[in-house]
């Protein structure tokens, strides 16, 4: 009998909402077969099987949040058809395994609690912070009494499958007023899909905990633009992609992060963490909803490649082909309304990072050039950031290091 668990899903990531599944308790499988479908707030994943057989019992259910680890199924040896025969017979052994992931902590007489001066593993404080968990409550299986990752995700798995309370607090569940019947009558209810309740609920809890404030900044285009013009049949001739704007703004903030070392940076608990490389997520529209897959070590990279690696990223976004290590790992985020016509707004942080630019429309409008009006096209640049990190000197500093590169692009050119 082979069990078929929930991946490790990347980072920040612990739950997923089961989409489908592929098979029913019965049909043959093939090793490395597509079995389920999984959505995370980041990317639709799917399960292949661990080993050829039959399905047995599916545990998780269309609709269910699982966390890393839980179980979902078992496939049992043999041709298909016996665990269907005998579907009692395959149910009993999943009971026991159901409730022991992997990583679950060991029984109470071997766990103990570690000494209270005893510090913690990065990674458990990390988990600790994302899901609410306290790690002072969880039992450790680690050295004197220690408290493990693997102990965090058990626990969360724990906290998942414990039943809903009936009486929830007010502040968890947003009840509308009921409306009058005429109303009512032409009013449609949809139950939110777990992957939108997710992303509500991750957004919501960045608001929650970062001390998040936004700076604005506005830079003229024309010189980009000119740029593009001139050389963008060149360019898409030798590089075989279409010269855009974001691989002039992607150099333009690895300048600035060089610059302003706190927008590269993140909280782990009392500590900073400095990253001296540069993996720029770049947020892409979907119909499933927003993703940021991650263009890695820009700092290294033309801005040719850079371009490139965004229009792969869009295509295989839209086309639900993205892995998720594609989606993890980055250090600063870039999103642009201005392709939906947005003229400004204040993008949310992608946790945990400490710093997001908003991109918007370039529009045509009057400024001041050396005593004289004129007519220019102007972008609205956008800051968001984590004022825990990152002081409101640093971040117009930030963004008016942007500016100067964009409106000089000779600047990326020679790395000023």
């Amino acid at each position: 009998m082979t069990e078929i668990r929930v991946p490790t899903l990347g980072e920040s990531v612990t739950e997923a909402t089961i989409g489908r599944w592929f098979k029913k308790a019965g049909d043959a499988v093939a090793v490395d077969e597509p079995l389920v479908e999984l959505e995370t707030d980041k990317v639709t994943i799917e399960v292949p099987a661990p080993s050829a057989g039959t399905l047995g019992e599916i545990i998780a259910k269309d609709g269910e949040t699982v966390a890393v680890g839980a179980l979902l199924g078992q496939i049992s040896d043999g041709v298909a058809g016996k665990v269907a025969a005998a579907p009692s017979k395959a149910a009993a052994p999943a009971a026991a395994p159901a409730a022991a992931p992997p990583a679950a902590a060991p029984s109470a007489p071997t766990a103990k609690a570690a000494p209270a001066d005893t510090p913690q593993a990065p990674s458990v404080r990390r988990i600790s912070a994302e899901s609410g968990i306290d790690a002072a409550t969880v039992p450790g299986s680690g050295k004197d009494g220690r408290v493990t990752k693997g102990d965090m995700l058990a626990a969360i798995e724990k906290a998942a499958s414990a039943p809903t309370p009936v009486n929830q607090p007010a502040a968890a569940v947003q009840v509308r007023a009921p409306s009058p019947a005429d109303d009512a009558a032409r009013e449609e209810r949809v139950k939110m899909t777990r992957l939108r309740q997710t992303i509500a609920r991750r957004l919501k809890e960045v608001q929650n905990t970062a001390a998040m404030l936004t700076t604005f900044n506005e830079v003229d285009m024309s010189h980009i633009m000119a740029m593009r013009t001139q050389y963008k049949d060149v360019f898409e001739k030798k590089h075989g992609a279409k010269l855009g704007f974001m691989g002039f703004f992607t150099k333009a903030c690895v300048q600035a992060l060089k610059d302003i070392p706190a927008a590269n940076a993140e909280i782990d608990g009392t500590d900073l963490i400095y990253k001296n490389y540069y993996h720029v997520g770049v947020a892409v529209g979907t119909d499933k909803g927003l993703v940021v897959p991650v263009v890695r070590d820009c700092d290294q990279k033309s801005i040719a490649e850079i371009e490139k690696s965004i229009a792969d990223f869009g295509r295989r976004a839209r086309d639900g082909q993205l892995k998720i290590d594609e989606m993890q790992g980055g250090t600063f985020t870039i999103t642009n309304g201005g392709i939906y016509g947005s003229l400004m707004s204040t993008p949310i942080l992608n946790a945990p990072q400490s710093a997001i630019l908003g991109m918007h429309k370039i529009q045509e409008r009057p400024v001041a050039i050396a005593g004289k009006v004129e007519i220019r096209p102007m972008m609205y640049l956008a800051l968001s950031y984590d004022h825990r990190v990152i002081d409101g000197k640093e971040a117009v500093t930030f963004l008016v290091r942007v500016k100067e590169s964009l409106e000089d692009p000779a600047r990326l050119v020679l790395d000023l």
